[in-house]
């Protein structure tokens, strides 16, 4: 008889539909996160080299490129600090990329969860990179509302992080109505 193995995560237990894991489930998932770093830093790069900094572009009367560089998190949380969040934040990626490589290897069969922590980790691993290589966070997609209101600018890597966290509430949701 094949027993669930179960393990702890945020506020309640997952429990796996296998009884163990091979590290070839594993691979859909970090390939999927590797895609989101490709289009992440292809479209990045691309934006760099056709555009000066903080140069825009109207695309759509509610749509922008521009270039500009986030040296925080999230809506340029702590930006105008010394520098010394640029090493927390890459520090904090890194480890949530390691836990996240440890919940795919467990629950590698779980595909809403799967895709979830794929997209979280594909965006942060993004950011990071950015953060190694030039210190900050390039982003470039400006949402706008008649000039009046502008979103903060943004890049893939912060898009699939949100999809990620929205399909991680949808899976939560899910899980729990069983």
């Amino acid at each position: 008889m094949a027993t669930k193995k179960r393990s702890n995560f945020s506020a309640g237990s997952r429990s796996s539909s296998s009884s163990g894991s091979s590290g070839s489930s594993l691979i859909p998932w970090l390939g999927l996160a590797a895609i989101v770093i490709l289009l992440d830093q292809v479209s990045k790069i691309t934006i760099t080299k056709l555009f000066s900094y903080a140069e825009s572009m109207s695309v759509t009367s509610f749509f922008n490129l521009v270039l500009v560089y986030n040296k925080g998190a999230a809506f340029s949380f702590l930006a105008t600090e010394s520098g010394w969040q640029r090493y927390v934040f890459t520090a904090l990626g890194l480890v949530a990329a390691a836990y996240i490589t440890y919940l795919l290897s467990r629950h590698a069969s779980q595909k809403l969860f799967c895709w979830a922590l794929s997209l979280i980790m594909g965006g942060a691993l993004g950011n990071v990179i950015d953060r190694l290589m030039y210190g900050h966070v390039i982003d470039f997609l400006d949402f706008h509302y008649q000039d009046i209101y502008h979103f903060p600018a943004f890049n893939l890597a912060d898009s699939a992080i949100c999809l990620g966290a929205a399909l991680f509430i949808l899976d939560e949701l899910r899980r729990v109505k069983k």
